[in-house]
This record gives structure tokens, C-alpha cells and sequence, in this order.
């Protein structure tokens, strides 16, 4: 398995993307002990955008797939405080099962360089109105 400099494996191998599964996992163990609080303030949204266990699970899942999208979430900070809102927010999906407990769901994007756009999604609690990262991957920029 190759890794890049941060430890991140680079190819598209079942094992690769268990990998970057568990390096995702551990990077927002860290980010919590640093961030208490589990929230950033998101300068487009003017309100807190908080970090619960359905960010980690439904990004760990999602953006462990591609080697770019796992190097967005070391930019996790930067990209709750930037990313700025497209469009209006949506109906959650009851279908899905991860977005039963929202009642929105607001797409939202982030410009960094190097890496393009990268694409985070907010869930709207239902009741408390309290808005939660749902999922952070990189957009493919062909």
C-alpha cells in the first residue's frame, strides 16, 4: 500500500479505502479534543455549524472512497467556517436512513486551492433547528 506524507493511502485498493476510512476516523478524534466544543462558526450560514457522530460516520464512509476527498477532511476547520450556501436547502430525504432526524438539508461549497471544490453538507435538525455537518467530499473537477 502507498501512502503520501501524511499516511494517506493513495490508490482506489479495498484495503486503501479501509485505510483512509481509519485515518479520517482518527483525524476527527483529534479535532475534537482541539474543538471541545464541536462546533465552528460558518460565516455564510452566521450560525454554528456543530460536529456529531453522523458527521464522522457519513464522511468517514463517503469521502474514504476517494484519495482527494480524504485530503479535503485534514481542512475540516477551514471548510465549516468557508464554505458558503448554494441554493435553498432542501427536504431530507426519509428514505435515507443517516438523514431521518433533519428536516433540511443545505448543500454548501468551499474554493481551496490545490484540491478544487469541495462540497459539504448540513443537515437542519428537526425541532431544535441545530444545524450538523452531514458530509464533507471533494467535487470531481474534470
Amino acid at each position: 500500500m502507498e501512502l503520501d506524507k501524511n499516511g494517506i493511502a493513495l490508490g482506489d485498493t479495498k484495503d486503501d479505502k479501509k485505510q483512509r476510512k481509519q485515518f479520517i476516523m482518527n483525524l476527527y478524534k483529534i479535532w475534537e479534543i482541539e474543538n471541545p466544543h464541536k462546533q465552528v462558526f460558518n460565516k455564510s450560514l452566521k450560525d454554528f455549524v456543530n460536529v456529531k457522530h453522523i458527521s464522522v460516520k457519513e464522511t468517514a464512509g463517503q469521502a474514504s472512497l476517494r484519495y482527494i476527498s480524504t485530503l479535503a477532511i485534514m481542512s475540516l476547520t477551514e471548510i465549516l467556517e468557508n464554505a458558503e450556501q448554494k441554493g435553498i436547502p432542501q427536504n431530507a430525504n426519509p428514505e435515507k436512513y443517516n438523514q431521518k432526524g433533519f428536516e433540511k438539508i443545505i448543500i454548501m461549497e468551499y474554493d481551496k486551492e490545490d484540491l478544487g471544490k469541495i462540497k459539504l453538507t448540513v443537515g437542519v435538525k428537526r425541532g431544535t433547528k441545530e444545524k450538523v455537518q452531514y458530509c464533507i467530499t471533494t467535487i470531481k473537477n474534470d
